[in-house]
């Protein structure tokens, strides 16, 4: 059987305190969490997952979270040391972990350097006191860029991650703030525009009308201040959030951009899979932490979503992601996938409004700059018109 290329994405879903924006799966544990109980049952969710995933060769690992960067570094190695036993590895892997940068987690840089991680997110956030606070955030200004100093000593990449777009935030003070991590970065930036998502703190907020995000224009002005900083610092996007130094791009994240494949283990993580008829799995594992503990120490994973992409879903997917890259999707990808032809026609309504442009001889649609702006749509209108 072929090598083929497998990410590992490993869920660590506690916080010390959960932010008001976020809606990811994590967890605040007041009385505390026995870390080694979690990474047993890591290791052994990998032990299930190697058993499904035969010939395939690990390219990345990504712990995310949660707060990875709340897990001892012995659990950190412990998962790394297992994820080399049961699969290949590349020479090269990359392996990331994301950081809050507090003072008490940037000392265990050095350990989790010394267990294998090359690459670390800082989620700094904001260069703003007040909106540090108003984020939820439990580091300084001072605090963060310290921690961030002390990672780009310590990893061999490093990503510098903002928020903007917050509330009260105007154009010109993202265009101050922007310039000064510009000074910071060592090469990558995951620029993020601030999003009012369902069930978390921000939206009760908002919906309450106590929460005020900025305007169309002036969110879509502080998006094109984003794109000249960086292309002018030398860190153009090679995603709709991404920013990075050629040979800097997140591989693990490319992974999911371009519709690889990747098992996630841990609380609440999602799999992409791909059958051996080439149709592809989606698998998702129990989100509560403790509920997720008991199933895998009875049954060595936690799933309990196992369900068959194909056809027009799998190609409607990898249109989701694929149209976040500057690569844009292959159209013959998408019509292998879906089994039906592709409609090109709809497709020359949004070039004739400089929404997307065809490259590779007319085979990868690629949004334009004015298309990333509307992204959504263009996607939504590609889904229904294109794919049928």
């Amino acid at each position: 059987m072929s090598q083929r290329s497998l990410g590992i994405y490993v869920h660590w879903p506690f916080c010390k305190a959960k932010c008001p924006y976020c809606d990811f799966n994590s967890h605040v544990r007041h009385q505390g969490v026995e870390p080694n109980q979690f990474g047993d049952a890591l290791v052994a969710e990998l032990g299930w997952f190697a058993g499904q995933t035969p010939g395939r060769t690990v390219t990345s690992v990504f712990f995310g979270g949660g707060t990875p960067s709340l897990m001892p570094p012995t659990i950190v190695g412990q998962v790394i040391d297992q994820v080399a036993c049961l699969w290949p590895v590349t020479d090269d892997v990359e392996i990331t972990l994301e950081s809050n940068p507090t003072s008490a987690e940037a000392e265990n840089f050095a350990g989790y350097r010394n267990a294998g991680v090359n690459r670390v997110s800082v989620g700094i956030q904001a260069l703003d006191e007040a909106d540090l606070k108003y984020l939820g955030r439990q580091h300084s200004v001072q605090e963060g860029l310290a921690a961030f100093r002390m990672a780009a000593g310590i990893f061999p990449r490093t990503s510098f991650d903002l928020i903007y777009a917050r509330p009260g935030q105007t154009p010109d003070q993202w265009r101050r703030e922007l310039s000064r991590a510009l000074q910071e970065q060592q090469g990558h930036m995951s620029l993020y525009q601030l999003t009012i998502e369902p069930d978390t703190a921000f939206f009760r907020l908002h919906e309450a009308g106590q929460l005020a995000t900025p305007g169309e224009d002036h969110a879509a002005e502080m998006y094109e201040i984003t794109q000249e900083l960086t292309s002018a610092a030398g860190l153009p996007a090679y995603e709709v959030s991404n920013h990075a130094r050629p040979g800097h791009e997140c591989r693990h994240n490319m992974l999911y951009w371009t519709y690889g494949e990747y098992a996630g283990v841990g609380p609440g993580a999602h799999s992409r899979l791909i059958a051996d008829d080439g149709s592809r799995l989606a698998l998702a594992t129990e989100k509560h932490p403790e509920t997720w503990l008991a199933r895998v120490s009875a049954r060595h994973n936690g799933v309990v979503e196992n369900t068959v992409v194909a056809g027009e879903d799998a190609a409607q997917e990898c249109l989701l992601m694929g149209m976040r890259t500057v690569k844009g999707v292959s159209l013959n990808r998408l019509q292998k996938m879906s089994g039906a032809r592709i409609d090109r026609g709809p497709l020359e309504h949004l070039v004739s409004d400089g929404l997307v442009c065809l490259a590779n001889s007319g085979d990868h649609v690629v949004a334009t700059a004015a298309g990333r702006q509307v992204l959504n749509s263009v996607i939504e209108f590609m889904a229904a018109k294109t794919l049928r």
